[in-house]
């Protein structure tokens, strides 16, 4: 919850109320639900004390804390830097980096991609979702690469069509844990809400959805292998919890990838892989027919710098292993 600068009251006379009853009529804006909530959390004080809610407040008690506001109804433009691909009056392509939340959640009121894009196009305004205005597909915060927004609402309604009918092509390059010895194969297990974390996907939920991964070997190093992705179906994380399911979790994904490097005996520093700060994931290229013209679009995003650096570090620590030996 977003919070404005703190407040500091100073009990004038004997009140004979409750400590939430007390602040909810004194501060702006405060409800009793909100204060009661913050009593508890300790997020607000009497005398630089945790107090219950029901703590009947005396004359010269001195109550300190943070009043909540609002968030905002809708996301407000804010300037940044994007890597735009493509653009005309229908749709627009970029190349997301990671760490970028797409759109505004819980937590992430602000600073998304939808913040960003609003400040460059306005008229995004009006665009299907107030909360994700012209979003047809999204990324992970901290998964990079290609993302088409839509412009115009003919434009945002047959981006979804497209989407939902699966006619959009989508590849991506993962590296993952493991050296993969098979040269291709095929991941076909049902995604749905884990039963115990809301926050992870899992292939034993029993509400899953069919999902169908397709992957080739695109390079192998002594501890991870490079793999292109192709996605037939589009279910959350499904990637990461697909690779995780066959034992070969995405590198540096902190939710599913429990897999570690191995550590050789008298190594002195980390390796390249146990330096990792976010998942190795990269939408690569996307495939669509143009929602007005009808003409077949297809873009690709380089491999982000970190995911370079990272590979070039095991070409050379593979190099330096077989000249050892």
């Amino acid at each position: 919850m977003a919070v404005e600068p703190s407040f500091r009251v100073t009990v004038a006379q004997e009140a004979h109320v409750r400590l939430d009853a007390y602040v909810a009529l004194h501060i702006p804006g405060m409800t009793r639900a909100q204060a009661r909530r913050l009593i508890l959390e300790g997020k607000i004080r009497v005398n630089g004390a945790s107090k219950r809610p029901a703590y009947p407040v005396k004359k010269g008690d001195c109550v300190t804390g943070r009043r909540p506001v609002r968030a905002p109804s809708r996301p407000l433009p804010e300037s940044r830097n994007l890597d735009i691909l493509y653009q005309d009056e229908a749709l627009v392509v970029l190349n997301k980096p990671a760490g970028l939340v797409v759109h505004p959640a819980p937590g992430h009121a602000s600073g998304t991609l939808v913040n960003a894009l609003l400040f460059r196009y306005p008229e995004l305004h009006d665009m299907g979702d107030p909360m994700r205005p012209g979003i047809v597909h999204r990324l992970d915060k901290d998964t990079s690469g290609l993302l088409v927004v839509a412009r115009r609402p003919d434009a945002y309604v047959a981006l979804i069509r497209q989407f939902k009918s699966r006619r959009v092509v989508k590849s991506y390059l993962a590296l993952v844990y493991g050296r993969v010895e098979l040269e291709e194969g095929w991941i076909s297990l049902p995604i749905g809400r884990h039963p115990k974390d809301r926050k992870r996907m899992a292939t034993t939920s029993p509400k899953g959805r069919a999902a169908h991964t397709q992957w080739r070997v695109r390079e192998r190093f002594d501890q991870a292998t490079l793999l292109e992705i192709d996605l037939k179906t589009g279910r959350t994380h499904q990637i990461r919890v697909h690779c995780a399911a066959m034992g070969c979790p995405v590198v540096g994904d902190a939710l599913y990838g429990k897999r570690k490097a191995r550590k050789r005996p008298g190594r002195r520093k980390p390796g390249a892989l146990e330096t990792v700060k976010r998942q190795m994931l990269h939408a690569r290229s996307l495939r669509f027919v143009h929602p007005v013209s009808l003409k077949p679009l297809e873009f690709e995003a380089p491999l982000p710098g970190d995911m370079q650096d990272l590979m070039v570090s095991l070409r050379e620590a593979e190099g330096a292993g077989k000249a050892r030996a």
